[in-house]
């Protein structure tokens, strides 16, 4: 029987890096024209993080301040 070559990538092990970008809530933030200091004040971002919470990646700082529970067992996407 005939031994294929073994893959040189076996060991190095993990995924391929992931995409740079802008996250959801930074393009939602950008969207609304708001500065950082603005966040909390926002309903509109307030709205979207409460929909958007359990698939979205929201500061944890904001979710705090707002008194918003993501669901534990999803993670964003």
């Amino acid at each position: 029987m005939r031994r294929t070559k073994a893959n040189p990538n076996f060991t190095r092990g993990g995924s391929p890096p992931l995409p740079s970008g802008p996250t959801s809530f930074e393009e939602q933030v950008s969207r609304l024209g708001l500065h950082e200091s603005e966040y909390v004040g926002s309903d509109e971002l307030r709205q979207w993080c409460c929909r958007n919470c359990d698939r979205c990646y929201v500061p944890e700082w904001l979710l705090k301040e707002w008194n918003i529970h993501a669901r534990p067992d999803s993670s964003p996407g």
